[in-house]
C-alpha cells in the first residue's frame, strides 16, 4: 500500500497542502489493530526510539549502579529544549560519573528554550554539547559505557554500547534491522518497519513490574517519561503537552523527520507514525488524532486545539485557514 493522506491544510476554501503518511496501532501480541498506509514501510525512527535505546542502560543494572533517579531516566529518553532543568541535570549527572562535557560525542547545539538561548546570546557564550537536545541520551550511553568498562567512543557502530542498543532494538521490534544512519547527535539510528516499531511500543505498553529484567526496564522507562514530561521535551513542546494532557497514562515521543511513537499501558497498545514529507506540524496533528481515536486523549482538551483543530492565524491574528483530517484517516 502507498502512503495515505492524513493531514490537510485549507486556506480560502481551497486545500493548500496535504501530508501523506503511514501509521500502525499494535496490540500486546504484536498484531495490527489498525493501520493507515503501508505497515511494513521501512523507516529510521530517529529520536522516537530513545526509550528503546535506553533499555540496555536500565536492564544491565547500569542505571541503578549509578544511582539514577526517575527524572534522569526520563532525560535519557529526551529530546530536550536545553532549559536550565535539562542542562543542570546533565551536568550533575556527568560530574557524578567523574566525566564532563568533553566526554560527550553529540556535538554543540543552540538551546531551543527561549530563556537559555537568550542567556547564551547576551553573554556571547557559545553553546556546548550539554545544550544538545540529545545530551541526556548520551549521558545514558556514557553511564552504560562506564558500567561495561568500554572505551570512550561510545557512538561508534561496533562499540559495546551500540551493539547492546542494536540487539535490544531488534529484539523488541522483532525485525532484523535492514540498515542504519547517523543521527543528528552522531549516534547510529537503526532502521525498522513501522509495524515493528509499533510492536516494540506495544511491548513497552504490556510490560509488567513482575516480569523479567527487560519488562521491568520497560515499565520504569515508560513511567519515567509519563511522570516527568517536562524532562522529555520542555515547556510548549508537543510531547510534554500531550503527556500532561493524558495525566501520565500514556508516554509519547517524537523524532526528527515527523516520526512519533505512543505507549498506551492502559490498553496494551503501541502506536508508530511517520509522515513522508518530514513535516512536524503534520506528525503532531496526526498523533493527536490517533490518541483521540484510542480514547486516551480528551477531544475537548486545549492541547487538541493547539495541535490539530485550532485555526491558523497570520501575524495580525487574522484567521487564514485550518487544519483538517484527510478523508479516511481517523
Amino acid at each position: 500500500m502507498a502512503a495515505q493522506a492524513m493531514i490537510e491544510l485549507w486556506r480560502g476554501g481551497m486545500m493548500e497542502s496535504r501530508h501523506m503518511g503511514h501509521a500502525v496501532v499494535c496490540d500486546a501480541a504484536g498484531g495490527i489493530v489498525e493501520a493507515w498506509g503501508e505497515p511494513e514501510a521501512v523507516i529510521l525512527p530517529r529520536s522516537a526510539c530513545k526509550m528503546m535505546q535506553a533499555l540496555p542502560l536500565v536492564e544491565s543494572g547500569a542505571a541503578d549502579a549509578a544511582g539514577l533517579g526517575e527524572a534522569q531516566m526520563a532525560l535519557a529518553c529526551a529530546s530536550h529544549a536545553a532549559a536550565a532543568i535539562h542542562t543542570e541535570m546533565v551536568a550533575d549527572w556527568l560530574a557524578a560519573l567523574g566525566l564532563g562535557e568533553a566526554d560527550l560525542r553529540c556535538g554543540p547545539q543552540m538551546p531551543r528554550d527561549a530563556a537559555a538561548k537568550k542567556a547564551l546570546l547576551c553573554s556571547d557564550t557559545e553553546p556546548c554539547q550539554i545544550h544538545n537536545n540529545c545530551s541526556g541520551k548520551h549521558a545514558g550511553f556514557l553511564t552504560l559505557a562506564r558500567h561495561l568498562r568500554s572505551g570512550p567512543e561510545y557512538v561508534e557502530i561496533d562499540h559495546p554500547v551500540q551493539r547492546a542498543v542494536k540487539a535490544a532494538f531488534e529484539e523488541v521490534t522483532e525485525v532484523t534491522s535492514p540498515g542504519w544512519g547517523i543521527d543528528g547527535c552522531s549516534a547510529p539510528n537503526f532502521a525498522t518497519t513501522l509495524h515493528g516499531f509499533a510492536r516494540a511500543a506495544a511491548r513497552f505498553a504490556a510490560a509488567r513490574e513482575t516480569g523479567d529484567a527487560r519488562s521491568r526496564a520497560m515499565v520504569r522507562l515508560t513511567r519515567a517519561m509519563a511522570t516527568h514530561p517536562e524532562y522529555v521535551a520542555g515547556e510548549g513542546r508537543a510531547c510534554t503537552r500531550l503527556m500532561r494532557a493524558m495525566e501520565g497514562r500514556v508516554a509519547v515521543k517524537t523524532g526528527a523527520e515527523a516520526v512519533f511513537v505512543a505507549i498506551v499501558p492502559d490498553r496494551g497498545l503501541g502506536v508508530a507514525l511517520k509522515i513522508e514529507d518530514g513535516a512536524t506540524r503534520a506528525s503532531e496533528a496526526a498523533i493527536t488524532a490517533i490518541l483521540m481515536r484510542l480514547g486516551v486523549l480528551d477531544p475537548s482538551h486545549e492541547v487538541v486545539e493547539g495541535l490539530l483543530t485550532g485555526p491558523i492565524r497570520n501575524w495580525r491574528g487574522l484567521v487564514t485557514g485550518e487544519m483538517r483530517l484527510a478523508e479516511g484517516f481517523c
